[in-house]
Order: C-alpha cells, then sequence, then structure tokens
C-alpha cells in the first residue's frame, strides 16, 4: 500500500489536511459529503497538495506537521499565496503536550 497525505481546499476557502492509503477513493468520500465532518459542511472539496509517505507511521507524522504550519505556509506548499522564507519543507515541529 501507498500512503499519502493530502490537502484539500474547502469551498469556503478553508484547507483541510489528512492521510491514506487510497487517495481517489478518500477524496471522492470528501467530495460527496461523507468524509470529515469538518469537509461535510464545506463542501466543494478540491485536491491541491499529495505526497507520498514512507508508511501509515511516516504519514500520520507528516500529516501532523503539515497541521501545525501557519494558513501562509500551507498555502506556500500548496502553491497559493506568496513563498515563505524557507526553501525546503518545513521540519515536523515537536508536539506540545
Amino acid at each position: 500500500m501507498s500512503w499519502r497525505v493530502y490537502v484539500l481546499r474547502c469551498g469556503d476557502g478553508t484547507l483541510y489536511t489528512g492521510a491514506t492509503n487510497d487517495l481517489a477513493r478518500r477524496v471522492a468520500q470528501h467530495a460527496c459529503g461523507k468524509g470529515a465532518r469538518y469537509t461535510r459542511s464545506r463542501l466543494p472539496v478540491r485536491l491541491v497538495y499529495e505526497e507520498r509517505a514512507a508508511g501509515h507511521g511516516a504519514a500520520l507524522r507528516r500529516e501532523a506537521a503539515l497541521k501545525r504550519l501557519t494558513r501562509a505556509e500551507k498555502l506556500a506548499l500548496v502553491g497559493e499565496g506568496r513563498r515563505p522564507r524557507r526553501s525546503r519543507p518545513a521540519p515536523a515541529r515537536p508536539l506540545r503536550r
């Protein structure tokens, strides 16, 4: 199985990040209102970014790292908006406990 991390642009302009091992199925679920609760009320959704992960754990770690990015950093990652000063992908930030 090939794990993927993805970003959707919702109908209200917000961004949703997720991880899956079947990207086409998962995006279709979001699009028809059977995906995450967050996207159900923000249809339509459009896939704007995806990246391959080495495995399930790597996908979940990368998803968490992307969720910690600022909106500006996420927009730069998906190719919309201004680029942040960094030229490399954002490093994973430590979890706050």
